[in-house]
C-alpha cells in the first residue's frame, strides 16, 4: 500500500460537478456529476491528469446500480430512510414572466409550492443558493429542486401562470 486515497471536488458551472480520486497506488480516475443526472467517469494517465485516456457515460440508474456494488450497505440505509422522488429541472425565465427582473424572495417559492430553487444559470456564470435578494432577469434559467408537483408549480409561477 502506498498511501491514502486522496479526493477533491471543482465545480463546472452549467455542466456539475467534477470529484477526481488519487488512489493509494497512485491511479487518477474522475467523475463528473452532469446537472441532468448523468454521469461520465474518467480515467487518467498517472503522469497527466488532464490527459483521459478513457470515459463512460452512466445514466442515474446505471450510477446507482455501480453504487450498490461499490458501497451496499450504506445505499441500503439511505434509501431506506428516504422514500421520496425528488426531480431535477430546469425553468427558464422569459420575458413574459412576471418575476423577470424581480428578487428570488418575491416568489415564495418554496413556500407555495414546496420545491426549492437550488441555482441560477446565466450566460455570464451559474449561481449555486441563490439568496432571496437574487434577482431574476431575463434568459436565467433555474434549477429547481422538488417533488415532480412541485417542481410543475415553479414552473407555472414563474411562467406567470
Amino acid at each position: 500500500m502506498k498511501g491514502a486515497a486522496r479526493t477533491r471536488k471543482t465545480a463546472l458551472p452549467g455542466v456539475g460537478t467534477r470529484c477526481d480520486l488519487d488512489t493509494g497506488t497512485g491511479q487518477h480516475l474522475s467523475v463528473v456529476v452532469h446537472l441532468d443526472g448523468r454521469r461520465t467517469v474518467g480515467f487518467h494517465d498517472p503522469e497527466d491528469e488532464d490527459s483521459c485516456k478513457e470515459t463512460v457515460t452512466l445514466a442515474p440508474d446505471e450510477a446507482a446500480a455501480l453504487a450498490e456494488v461499490l458501497a451496499p450497505d450504506s445505499l441500503r440505509a439511505v434509501r431506506q430512510q428516504v422514500e421520496i422522488d425528488l426531480v431535477t429541472e430546469r425553468i427558464p425565465v422569459s420575458k413574459n414572466s412576471p418575476y423577470a427582473g424581480r428578487p428570488l424572495g418575491e416568489t415564495k417559492a418554496r413556500t407555495r409550492t414546496g420545491a426549492s430553487i437550488v441555482a441560477v444559470l446565466r450566460r455570464t456564470g451559474a449561481f449555486p443558493s441563490p439568496t432571496p435578494d437574487f434577482r431574476f432577469a431575463i434568459g436565467d434559467v433555474l434549477v429547481v429542486v422538488g417533488t415532480r408537483e412541485g417542481v410543475d408549480a415553479v414552473g407555472t409561477l414563474i411562467a406567470g401562470g
